[in-house]
């Protein structure tokens, strides 16, 4: 039996589609022990997350890692879980959900939009499922990480591909692996800013933290450093903040080993106890707002940062369902569909429909299964 799927079932003559993938990286399905170690054991598993030897690290996540850290994790993301859930995935629904209806409107072509985490549910296999099932033929995946990395845009693609690797007929692809210097994207960013002070006044300093690598990482040529840098250095320019005004830092890390600097954390705290009065924070990194920016920025290093002599950290907001960011999301999905026939101002459902029916008779006749 051959190993190649065609699954559902092949039938000459359906209507084919496109499918839009968003993926982000994931959540635990509750704010327990539990099922935070089944989220992490996943995560922590992945060789692109973690590159130490598979023996090595076999026996430090199982060994320490799992025994230890799901029931501080768990703790912190009953901070930010709401009735509805989890706040990344609930944000994550929310982008799809408004994107769905915006392309139903834009484009007379079926167009399925199917949200997929790397790590948890609802997993990309699960979400690629579903539009085998609505005959997607041309395909576009969209990490919403906007900063390319191995540790997360190289590991969708991974995972995408050994799917895809399966199929008998695989599908169209076009895989975005970063956006973190789009023109829209930095003005999205500053909006958000914009709305803030115009809302809450300027502070005194601007903080724009991202999630934290191993220098490891870096030094083996991994471009995520360097992209986030970009970032900040466009957000600062379209802010017109002079150099005293902003800075960029890392946080999330964990372990012994030296990590992307400088800290969150480490900074704050520094800038507590020089008395720096008002500071803004914003994860341009994150797309949807979760565990890293609500509980970490928010909460942990709000406190930090008045502990240490600071008077108050205000968290801007990531983008989340943001009218300018799902903008920005719906261009970059239709400038990526390019040439496909679907995007064309001349596409006829009816023509399309007159073609499949014709394929069907020609299958007919040559005997193929119906």
């Amino acid at each position: 039996m051959s190993r190649f799927e065609s699954s559902p079932k092949y039938e000459h003559g359906v209507s084919e589609s496109i499918g839009l993938l968003l993926v982000n990286l994931g959540t635990p399905d509750a704010p327990t022990p539990s099922s935070v170690r089944r989220y992490l054991a996943e995560f922590l598993s992945d060789p692109r997350v973690i590159e130490l030897p598979r023996p090595i690290w076999w026996l430090i996540l199982h060994g320490f890692i799992l025994r230890t850290r799901p029931a501080r994790s768990a703790k912190a993301y009953r901070k930010i879980w709401s009735k509805q859930g989890s706040p990344l995935l609930l944000h994550t629904e929310e982008i799809a959900a408004k994107m769905r209806t915006a392309l139903a409107s834009e484009f007379s072509a079926e167009i399925h939009v199917e949200i997929g985490m790397s790590y948890g549910n609802p997993s990309i296999k699960t979400a690629l499922a579903k539009m085998f099932a609505h005959h997607v033929r041309r395909l576009v995946v969209l990490p919403l990480y906007p900063q390319y990395s191995g540790t997360t845009t190289g590991s969708v693609f991974d995972a995408v591909t050994e799917i895809l690797s399966q199929r008998r007929w695989v599908p169209e692809l076009k895989f975005i692996n970063h956006y973190h210097d789009a023109p829209d994207y930095i003005s999205s960013l500053a909006a958000t800013v914009h709305e803030h002070w115009t809302e809450n006044g300027r502070s005194d300093r601007l903080l724009m933290s991202f999630h934290g690598l191993p220098q490891s990482t870096f030094l083996a040529g991994d471009p995520y450093h360097c992209q986030c840098h970009k970032t900040a250095r466009l957000l600062a320019q379209e802010l017109e903040l002079n150099e005293s005004e902003w800075q960029v830092s890392f946080q999330s890390r964990v372990g012994r080993a030296e990590w992307l600097q400088p800290y969150t954390d480490k900074t704050l705290e520094l800038w507590g106890k020089k008395q720096v009065g008002v500071v803004d924070v914003i994860c341009p990194g994150f797309a949807v707002d979760c565990l890293e920016t609500l509980e970490e920025i928010a909460i942990e290093n709000a406190k930090l940062f008045q502990i240490s002599g600071g008077k108050c950290l205000r968290y801007i907001p990531a983008l989340n369902a943001r009218e300018e960011h799902l903008a920005f999301l719906l261009r970059t999905f239709t400038e990526n569909m390019g040439r496909w026939p679907e995007t064309s101002p001349t596409y006829s459902a009816a023509d399309k429909s007159a073609q499949e029916k014709e394929s069907l008779t020609r299958a007919r006749k040559m005997g193929a299964p119906i």
